[in-house]
């Protein structure tokens, strides 16, 4: 069975994992993007962007493995585009160009039905109108026992973790606080739930904190 895993999710230190008004200028909402600030310098995230620079250490050795035994993505429609309600039409491919970075087929949660997208380099947009199990169970038949990694958003996570679908959660918590947003645990009972271990590791720009079920 594969494992279901939250990995390199970027949080702010009073807990959010996006901000306020959310939208095709400012993806992640206002200050949103500073969250990746970890990220951002490390050499597999500048490899995915086609550079050969880049930092190594903690923080990119998370960013590694992140994408390592990886059969299938699971991310909600905030995550895949701006684009809302009804498709209006099959130009939205997503923010990633002609090769998105996932090389696996991806399962986008959405209201609306619409055609898969075929990308280059073996990513496949699947748009799944059934909601988290259904789309969970879609990326087990392909994932040949690899890991099914839930991309996000903060909605998609939250969804997944209530229902108490989630092997293991890796969060990056960046040093700053960004006040309001859409908050990642508010309202979660994560110890009735199960998720009681808990590792903390400091890496260079943000602390790591893998949580699992007891």
């Amino acid at each position: 069975m594969s494992q279901v895993k939250v990995a390199c999710f970027s949080i702010s230190l009073d807990g959010f994992g996006a901000g306020v008004k959310q939208d095709k200028a400012e993806p992640l909402g206002v200050g949103g993007e500073e969250l990746h600030n970890w990220i951002f310098p490390t050499k597999m995230f500048r490899k995915l962007g086609r550079k050969d620079d880049g930092t190594g250490g903690l923080d990119n050795t998370f960013v590694e493995k992140s994408f390592e035994n990886v059969g299938a993505w699971i991310m909600g429609r905030n995550m895949f585009g701006p684009v809302r309600g009804r498709w209006p039409d099959d130009a939205w491919k997503g923010w990633w160009g002609e090769d998105p970075p996932y090389h696996v087929p991806v399962f986008v949660l959405t209201h609306h039905p619409r055609k898969p997208v075929t990308m280059k380099g073996g990513t496949t947009f699947h748009f799944v109108t059934g909601g988290i199990e259904a789309a969970l169970q879609e990326a087990q038949k392909v994932a040949n026992g690899k890991g099914i990694r839930i991309g996000g958003g903060v909605s998609t996570i939250r969804q997944y973790l209530q229902a108490g679908l989630i092997d293991e959660l890796h969060l990056a918590i960046s040093p700053l606080f960004l006040g309001s947003g859409e908050h990642l645990f508010s309202g979660i009972d994560m110890i009735a739930l199960g998720y009681n271990q808990v590792e903390t590791m400091a890496g260079e720009n943000a602390t790591h904190i893998i949580i699992k079920k007891g």
